[in-house]
C-alpha cells in the first residue's frame, strides 16, 4: 500500500502529530482559563481580568512570532529534523515549568518560552513539505499537516475539559508534556530526514516522483519570494487571519459560557466542533487548491464567508446559531491559513522555503494583539462581546480586499500555464 508512497508515512505521520500537540500546547489555554481555579490559583480575579487573561496569549505570539525570524534562517542552515526535535525539547520544559507556576509572572514566563520554542513550527513544515513532495501534491501535504493543526484542539477541547474536571488544571500541562516527550520527539527521530535523498527507505522510483519538474516552471528563472508582490499580499492577509483567527479561538469558549450562557459541557463540544469546521475547511481547500489552481481565488473566497458568519453571530438571538457561526467563521480562516502556507512553497525555493516561512509566521504577532484587544475592550465594555466582534468583522474585510489584487494575474497566469503544459504533453 504504501509502496512508491513513504514520504506520507516518514513526513506527513511526524508532522501530523508535531501540530496536533502544538496546536493544543498553543490553544488549549483557551479551555483552561475558563477554569475557575486556574484564575483564583493565578491571581486573576478584578477588573482588569479579561485583559490580563488577553495577555497570556499576547506575550506568547509576540515570542511566536519573532522567533519565527531567526528560525527560519536556523532551518534553512541546520535541517528541519534537528530543529524540529531541539523545539520539541524546548516544549517540554515550558509545558512543565507552566504546570508548576504558582504566580501569574510565572505563567506568562513560560508561554513567553513556548512561544520562542513553537516558532520553527511553519518554517519547519515549510521545509518538509517543499523537499519531501512532488508538485501536484503540494495542496494535499500542506492540508495532512494542517490536519493536525486543527483535529488537536478539536480533540484537545474534550481532553483539557475532562482532565481539569477529573484532576487539576496543572496535570493538563503535565500530560501533555508526555506526549511531545514519548511520542512526537521519537516520531521524527526514526522516521524523518531532511531530504529524500538520505532516507534509505526512499526507493530511486519514489525519488524521481518527488523531483519531477512542474513542465509550466520549466525555463522560467524563479525571482526571490521578496521581489514577488503578491507574497507581500498574502503576507498582510496572514496579519489579517492571524488577527481573526487568534481573536476567535482563544475567546470562543469564554464567549459561549459568559455571553451566551453555554454550560462548560455544551461550550466544549461547540468549541470542538468549531475546530473540525476549521479542519473541513483546510481539507476541501486542499482539495480544490489542487483541482483548480485558483488558491488567492479560495482565500479571497473565504474572508469574505467570515463576514457573513461574524455578522449573522453577532446578529443572532439564537445562542446556538451564534456560536456555531463564530465556529464557522473561525472555520474559514483555517482554510486561509492553509492557502497562505501553500503560498510559501509556490512563491520560495526548497533553499528560501525556511526564510519565507519565518517571515510569514511573524505575523502571528498580530493574533496576540486581537486577544489583548478583546480582553481590554470586554472590560471597559463591562464584559460585552459586542465591540470585539465588530473589530473581527472590519479586519475581514480589509482581509477580503487585499486578496481581490491577486486574483486578475492568477487567473492570467493560469492560462498560460496551461498553455504550457499542454505544448510540453505534445
Amino acid at each position: 500500500m504504501l509502496k512508491g508512497n513513504k514520504r506520507w508515512l516518514y513526513i506527513a505521520v511526524p508532522i501530523f502529530f508535531f501540530w496536533f500537540f502544538g496546536q493544543i500546547d498553543k490553544l488549549g489555554i483557551s479551555i483552561i482559563q475558563t477554569d475557575a481555579g486556574f484564575l483564583n490559583d493565578l491571581g486573576l480575579t478584578g477588573a482588569d481580568r479579561n485583559a490580563k487573561v488577553g495577555f497570556i496569549t499576547f506575550i506568547f505570539t509576540i515570542a511566536y512570532a519573532v522567533s519565527n525570524l531567526f528560525w527560519g534562517v536556523i532551518i534553512d542552515k541546520l535541517g528541519a529534523r534537528k530543529t524540529a526535535m531541539l523545539g520539541l525539547v524546548i516544549w517540554t520544559i515550558t509545558m512543565i515549568t507552566a504546570g508548576l507556576s504558582t504566580t501569574y509572572e510565572m505563567f506568562v514566563v513560560s508561554r513567553i518560552a513556548l512561544g520562542l520554542g513553537e516558532g520553527m513550527m511553519i518554517p519547519v513544515c515549510g521545509k518538509f513539505i517543499s523537499n519531501w513532495f512532488n508538485h501536484k501534491e503540494l495542496g494535499k501535504a500542506q492540508a495532512s499537516w494542517l490536519s493536525g493543526n486543527y483535529l488537536g484542539p478539536a480533540i484537545g477541547a474534550v481532553m483539557l475539559s475532562v482532565i481539569i474536571a477529573s484532576l487539576h488544571w496543572q496535570a493538563a500541562f503535565f500530560i501533555l508534556a508526555a506526549f511531545n516527550l514519548l511520542l512526537v520527539l521519537p516520531l521524527f527521530y526514526f522516521l524523518s530526514r531532511d531530504r529524500p535523498e538520505e532516507h534509505k527507505g526512499i526507493s530511486q522510483t519514489e525519488l524521481s516522483y518527488i523531483r519531477e519538474e512542474n513542465p509550466a516552471e520549466v525555463g522560467k528563472k524563479k525571482k526571490s519570494f521578496a521581489q514577488d508582490y503578491r507574497y507581500w499580499i498574502v503576507w498582510f492577509g496572514m496579519i489579517i487571519s492571524s488577527f481573526l483567527f487568534f481573536g476567535i479561538s482563544i475567546w470562543l469558549p469564554t464567549y459561549l459560557i459568559e455571553a451566551k450562557s453555554f454550560s462548560r459541557e455544551a461550550m466544549t463540544s461547540i468549541t470542538s466542533i468549531s475546530w473540525l469546521f476549521a479542519l473541513g475547511f483546510v481539507l476541501l481547500c486542499g482539495y480544490l487548491a489542487d483541482k483548480t489552481n485558483r488558491p488567492s481565488l479560495l482565500a479571497t473566497i473565504l474572508f469574505a464567508l467570515t463576514t457573513v458568519f461574524l455578522t449573522a453571530g453577532v446578529m443572532s438571538p439564537n445562542a446556538i446559531v451564534a456560536g456555531v457561526c463564530m465556529g464557522l467563521a473561525m472555520g474559514t480562516q483555517g482554510g486561509v491559513f492553509h492557502l497562505s502556507n501553500l503560498f510559501i512553497v509556490k512563491f520560495s525555493t526548497p533553499e528560501t522555503a525556511g526564510r519565507a516561512a519565518g517571515l510569514m509566521g511573524f505575523t502571528n504577532i498580530f493574533g496576540g494583539f486581537s486577544s489583548y484587544i478583546m480582553g481590554w475592550l470586554r472590560d471597559v465594555s463591562n464584559g460585552d462581546f459586542g465591540p470585539s466582534i465588530i473589530i473581527l468583522i472590519i479586519a475581514a474585510g480589509l482581509g477580503f480586499s487585499a486578496y481581490i489584487f491577486t486574483l486578475k494575474r492568477e487567473a492570467r497566469e493560469l492560462r498560460i500555464n496551461n498553455t504550457n503544459i499542454e505544448k510540453a504533453t505534445i
